[in-house]
Formats: C-alpha cells, structure tokens, sequence
C-alpha cells in the first residue's frame, strides 16, 4: 500500500465519520464545555421591568427642568423590594441601581446631584433630563427571543445569558466516548518495577488527557498482551462500552508478534489505509470497526436507548511516544472536534526558521521545535539538535512541531516555515 500524503488521510478519515447526534439535558452547572445541541430561547422579558441604572432618586423630569427644584420624598425602591404608589408632581422616590422605576416617575437624579435637605425633602442641583439613568424593559432580551443557537460551546458567557434567560438545562450534543487499547508484553503502568525486557507505558495517557482536551470521555481498556484473543477482548468491551472512536496504541506494523490489525478485522474492522508519508508516525493504521456484523450481537446502551454506532473509526497509533503524540495532533483532535461538532483548536502558524533547514524527501517531517520571539515580536522556531521519535522529554520541551512538507528544499535561516503548535495556545 502505498504512503498517503497528511492531507488526505485526515480528508478520508472525517469523510467516513459521521458527527454524533445523540444529545442530553444538562443542568447549567454541569455544562461548562459542552456543546449545545438545541436553540436557547428566553423564557422571559429581561431586565422585566424599567429598572434604575444608578442610585439616586426617581422624579418626573418636568418637576426638575432647572438647577434647584426642591422635591418632596414620599418612599424608597430597592432591588426585590419596589415603591407601590405612584409619583406625584413635585414628589420624587430614593431609589438603588436594578430597582424598579416607580409609576409616574421617567427619570433618576443621581445621588451626588441631589442633597437631602434638614426638612427630608430633596434639593436636585442640577436639571434632569427625561430618561437619565434609567435600563428600559427588554433592553437585554425579550420572551421568546432566541439567544443561543445550536453549535455553540458554552463558556461562561453563554452559561450566564443561559441563566439570566430563565433556563435551568439546556440540551447539549454528547460526548465521544474514546476506548484506548495499548497492546505489548514489553509494557507495565507507571509505578511499577518493569523487567528486563520491560518498559513503562506511557502512551495511553497523553492520548487521553489530548482527548479529554477536545471534549471527549474517555475508556481505558487497559494493557493487553500480545495475544489475539486477548485483543478481540479488549475490542468486544469497547463495543459494549459503546466506544465512538477506538484508538489502539503499539503493534500496528508488521511483525510477527504486530496482532492488532489481523485482530481488529477478525472483529470486523474494515481496513481504509495504512502508512502515512509523515515522520514520525508512518505505521498509522485507519479503519471501520462494522459493529452489527455476524459474529457480534448488536450492543444496546441501556443508559442513552441506543445501539451501537454501525461504524467505528479505529485509529492504530504507532508504538512510539512521539509519533503516537504527532499522530493523536494530526489526526485524533480533528476526528474528535469532527465527531462532537467542535471547532479543532488552532495550532497552525508560521514562524521564521532560526537555523537552516535542509532538503527534504518524500515524507512530512515535524520537527520538535522551540519557539522564541525577536525583537519585532515575530515567531522564531529553532528545532532541537535530536528527534529521535521515543525521546519524550524533548516533546516535553517544545512548543512546537516544524513542518516540512514532502520534497521541500533547502530552507535558509530566517525565512518562513509552517508550524503547528503544541504548547500554550
């Protein structure tokens, strides 16, 4: 099979993904991130009455035309607590920011321009235009207006306006469900003694932490030996979980002890390709777990009334941290955002290169590159000296990953150069 070009196995793998429909009902404290699957309308006329901006005293503004009419004070409104009479020529109402406008009243004095006289009636010191100071009704919002629409990723704004607008859940899309399988004898979980063929597993949890980034929920099936049916195990769970997207991580190439894929199409996986011209990352594998085939039951989800999705993307990582790290940017975030109708974050830049970078052949490289700012503020990328893909304390380090495309020449220091960012966005 020959190498795919990036482009287009990110292109054929969204192609034969289709963005979740399911959706749930969230209180508004518990949907911080979420994505909203239904318009959000108000439920009532904000603010609901004419409310006072400032504090300061409610009149009629033809009682205060001119600097130094004298205004009897016959109450007070405060916020919850509003005046019930009805403003009389020559009478004006204390009253505080968001209370209600009393009857009769159509203007606010504010209190530095007023002096409470010895005999309780009130001097305005300056003249009151009609109007001053005062929030109309439905100047935010009125009933029935719709203030969200579908798509939208609540923040902390939307969740206010969602509150403000009287409603108490709101109906959001939900999340993918990502089951993460890392195969290997050679592997053992942090914190524990590896032997002397062994090493620490440390894929699986940049992977989800990545996909809990992007807004999905996360399974982990654990290590799973090398063993086929082991594997077809690991796989079964993940559809009874009803996992949207499977991702396996080691043991996608080919040799003799690489069982994932002959595995994944004993489940019923169809293969889409296989081998990307990118380095690191070439031995990523894509495919289509079919779930309602023969020798699987149709799974249902009791707790969503749903079957199984008919098709599951499957995602084989490379073994490697860093090309399964490259590979999760590249092609997990976007299937992911794609899947749960988000918005992939941004990472694509430019930079000028800090060092010459040479010639390149037939596969995109992406370099572990620091970036620094020069003197006009503009991005310079250096990569590192070494990029070896299972050193990840160097990807610890870098901010970024150079891009160079296929066939790319000789680029000189200080020109442009693509980047993808990988730190702080």
């Amino acid at each position: 099979m020959a190498l795919l070009p990036v482009e287009e196995a990110l292109a054929r793998l969204l192609a034969s993904a289709q963005p979740l429909q399911k959706t749930e009902d969230l209180p508004l404290a518990a949907a911080r991130g979420r994505i909203l699957a239904a318009p959000v309308t108000a439920r009532l006329t904000q603010p609901p009455f004419d409310a006072s901006a400032m504090d300061g005293y409610a009149l009629r503004a033809t009682d205060a035309a001119e600097p130094g009419a004298i205004l009897e004070l016959v109450g007070e409104s405060a916020a919850g607590h509003g005046f019930d009479g009805t403003v009389q020529a020559g009478q004006c109402v204390r009253i505080f920011t968001g209370a209600p406008m009393p009857a009769g009243a159509d203007t606010v004095l504010l209190q530095e321009d007023a002096e409470k006289m010895e005999d309780g009636r009130v001097l305005a010191r300056i003249a009151v235009p009609l109007n001053r100071h005062i929030r109309p009704r439905g100047q935010d919002f009125a009933e029935g207006d719709q203030l969200l629409t579908p798509g939208t990723q609540l923040d902390f704004r939307n969740l206010t306006l969602a509150a403000a607008a009287n409603q108490p859940t709101l109906t959001v899309y939900r999340k993918p469900l990502l089951a993460i399988l890392a195969t290997g004898d050679e592997l053992v979980l942090p914190g524990a003694r590896p032997g002397a063929s062994q090493i620490i597993a440390s894929n699986t949890f940049g992977i989800a932490a990545l996909a809990e980034e992007n807004g999905a929920d996360v399974l982990d099936l654990g290590l799973v030996k090398d063993d086929r049916a082991a594997i077809a195990d690991a796989v079964r769970r993940a559809q009874q979980a009803g996992a949207d997207v499977l991702v396996t991580v080691g043991g996608a190439s080919v040799g003799d002890h690489d069982l994932v894929g002959a595995a994944l199409q004993d489940a019923g996986m169809v293969l889409d390709f296989w081998k990307i011209a990118m380095r690191p990352g070439k031995p990523l594998m894509v495919g289509r777990l079919e779930c309602f085939q023969e020798k699987w039951e149709p799974v249902f989800r009791p707790e969503t009334g749903e079957n199984l999705p008919i098709s599951t993307p499957v995602l084989g990582l490379p073994g490697n941290p860093v090309s399964s790290m490259v590979c999760s940017l590249l092609f997990l975030e976007p299937l992911l955002a794609h899947l749960g109708h988000r918005q992939p974050p941004k990472r694509l830049d430019v930079a000028r290169s800090a060092v010459t970078l040479k010639a390149n052949d037939q596969r995109q490289d992406y370099l572990r590159g620091r970036l620094t700012a020069d003197a006009d503020g503009a991005w310079v990328a250096e990569p590192f000296g070494k990029q070896d893909s299972s050193m990840t304390r160097i990807l610890a380090s870098a901010d970024c990953l150079i891009i160079r495309p296929p066939h790319a020449p000789e680029l000189p220091a200080g020109n442009l150069c693509p980047i993808l960012r990988i730190g702080q966005l």
